[in-house]
């Protein structure tokens, strides 16, 4: 399972990162992954963004942050000089008796999909 945290639904980043999973679903499939996104939104920002981008796996409302912070992907986040509580951007790949094999916290939206699938393709 790729379960991957992001910040918020419909952001330039954001988007991003979901499109290319979205892009790539096919190669997830192929090799049973499921894939997962996570954030703070509620569940109809998550309908409208599903739509919107046509994505073709499900994002889960993390009410609080409580999933992230158990992950240590909730917490104190600058931007344009404020402080604020929020999701960093990372993603966990973990085999199927629930062991985290990889964890991801530098996340480049535009090629993170493809780069999990390269780690996966090595022995």
């Amino acid at each position: 399972m790729v379960l991957y945290f992001y910040p918020r639904d419909n952001t330039p980043g954001c988007t991003k990162e979901a499109c290319g999973f979205r892009d790539n679903y096919g190669e997830y499939q192929e090799k049973n992954i499921i894939v997962l996104g996570v954030s703070t939104d509620n569940q109809v920002a998550h309908r409208k963004f599903i739509s919107k981008y046509q994505l073709p796996f499900p994002l889960l409302v993390d009410e609080g942050g409580k999933v992230a912070t158990e992950y240590g992907s909730y917490g104190l986040k600058k931007f344009m000089g404020k402080e604020f509580m929020g999701i960093f951007r990372h993603t966990f790949v973990i085999d199927a008796q629930g062991r985290i094999e990889a964890i991801y916290r530098k996340v480049k939206p535009e090629t993170h999909s493809l780069e999990i699938l390269q780690t996966l393709e090595k022995p």
